[in-house]
């Protein structure tokens, strides 16, 4: 299919910088990094599948005087994890219906912190 034109051009840097000629890396250079590194996550207990609506997600986030509450699916167990994952990958879901979320802290002062999507 060929590179777009927009993937040679300089990418700009700032207002004042000008533009920057250096290598450009592109996540999907890495795609099997970040799929063995969501492996490893799953299957140490770390990341799970989030089935929870991107609403719901809203709803159990919190706020930034009130900690979250805990997706019903964060104790999924990690062999369906990995099945859902492989079955994510595999396209037979649709898109948005599942993500990876780390598993962190729910009730973290830092609202970013709690359990972020990953994929």
């Amino acid at each position: 299919s060929g590179t777009p034109p927009f993937a040679d051009a300089p990418v700009e840097t700032g207002e004042n910088a000008g533009p920057w000629y250096g290598p450009v890396h592109k996540t999907s250079d890495s795609f099997d990094l970040l799929y063995d590194c969501a492996v490893a996550l799953i299957k140490s207990g770390d990341a799970y599948i989030e089935s929870l609506s991107a609403e719901e997600m809203r709803e159990y986030r919190g706020t930034l005087t009130e900690p979250g509450k805990e997706s019903p699916y964060r104790n999924r167990s990690v062999e369906e994890n990995l099945e859902m994952f492989e079955n994510m990958r595999a396209g037979q879901y649709k898109d948005g219906e599942h993500i990876l979320r780390a598993k962190i802290d729910m009730s973290s002062p830092n609202i970013n912190m709690r359990d972020p999507a990953l994929y």
